[in-house]
């Protein structure tokens, strides 16, 4: 009789999606919430539901206020550790992006335990406390269930001074906008589930969606730092779109200047896109000026980013400020990639 254990298989190949790609596409998601019973809040909660942002702020005293997050999905790489440790820091990021600082977590496991093995389950968790003692919090609980696809996440606390909070809503007309982060992490990811990512775009793959968005409580300090958001599920330009209805604005975006991750133009041009784009693209594409834009460039400015960037609007007189806060926080990549402007809510693709 055969005792060995039996392999465990490929934790991607258990899920029909995987990171930030998983996410309800905007369209499909805004006609939910927009069947959802309507409450009056509290004069103390600071951000709702109300533009789509990253994470809800309550109001504690003058002095404080706390941001509460919760962020899942189904893996995005095969190696367990590596799962936990970006789906932590895809979580933590929101904290980030409202201008906090995380102070805890709780986390959010679901596993199928009749197909991976314990200790596939425990290496997941031990990569996202890994992340959050990077980020200098404790995984301080959670929940978890039997379920029929991998799933793990956390729900992420934070504080901030009231007057710190940036939402994605109060970008001004003649703010510069930046991207902390390159895009292409959903193609990277497509072509990891085709065998078709080497090594090297692995190891990039990895570095980035690890990679703390510890700069956005340091920018907040910033007077001229008018708001942030990350960019994740919906892609570069749908969170970008979400800032412009939220002001009130136009945006434009100068797509030489938006950064990619190596290798990812590349990759695209041979098939390794996600499902994701092209669903982002039919939610919002009536939104965007994209005259003259092909369609490889178009599907990178949709592709979803799994922990991706801080997206920041900023005075042009403080954009300087904001590039050395990224770059000295190790986001080499950091860019103005564009400007908001009187005008409807587009994005206008130059």
């Amino acid at each position: 009789m055969d005792t060995r254990t039996p392999a465990a298989p490929r934790l991607t190949s258990l899920s029909h999606g995987g990171g930030c790609g998983c996410k309800i596409a905007p369209g499909v998601l805004d006609a939910i919430l927009r069947s959802q019973p309507l409450f009056t809040p509290p004069a103390e909660l600071l951000v709702g539901t109300e533009t789509a942002d990253d994470a809800a702020v309550y109001r504690l005293n003058d002095a404080q206020a706390l941001i509460a997050t919760t962020d899942f999905f189904m893996p995005i790489v095969d190696d367990p550790e590596h799962f936990g440790a970006i789906a932590a820091t895809n979580a933590i990021s929101d904290v980030y992006a409202m201008g906090g600082r995380p102070i805890m977590a709780l986390a959010i496991v679901g596993m199928p335990l009749a197909k991976l093995p314990l200790e596939t389950i425990g290496a997941v968790l031990r990569g996202g406390q890994q992340a959050c003692a990077r980020a200098g919090i404790p995984v301080a609980g959670g929940h978890s269930i039997d379920s029929v696809e991998p799933i793990y996440g956390l729900a992420v606390l934070g504080l901030a001074h009231p007057a710190r909070i940036r939402r994605n809503r109060d970008a001004r007309a003649g703010d510069v906008l930046i991207l902390g982060k390159p895009l292409g992490v959903g193609v990277l990811s497509a072509a990891l589930k085709k065998d078709a990512l080497d090594a090297d775009g692995y190891l990039r793959m990895v570095a980035t969606t690890t990679q703390l968005n510890t700069p956005g409580p340091l920018l907040a300090e910033l007077d001229g730092v008018h708001a942030m958001t990350d960019v994740t599920g919906f892609g570069l330009l749908g969170h970008a779109l979400e800032m412009c209805r939220g002001a009130g604005l136009g945006a434009r975006i100068d797509v030489a200047a938006v950064p990619l991750l190596p290798g990812v133009r590349e990759l695209a041009a041979g098939g390794m896109v996600t499902g994701a784009s092209g669903r982002n693209w039919a939610s919002y594409g009536d939104q965007v000026d994209a005259d003259g834009i092909d369609a490889l460039t178009r599907t990178l400015l949709t592709d979803p980013q799994t922990s991706g960037g801080l997206l920041v609007s900023c005075a042009p007189q403080v954009c300087g400020a904001v590039l050395d806060i990224l770059r000295a926080e190790g986001f080499a990549q950091a860019a103005v990639i564009g400007a908001f402007a009187d005008g409807s809510p587009r994005v206008q693709l130059r």
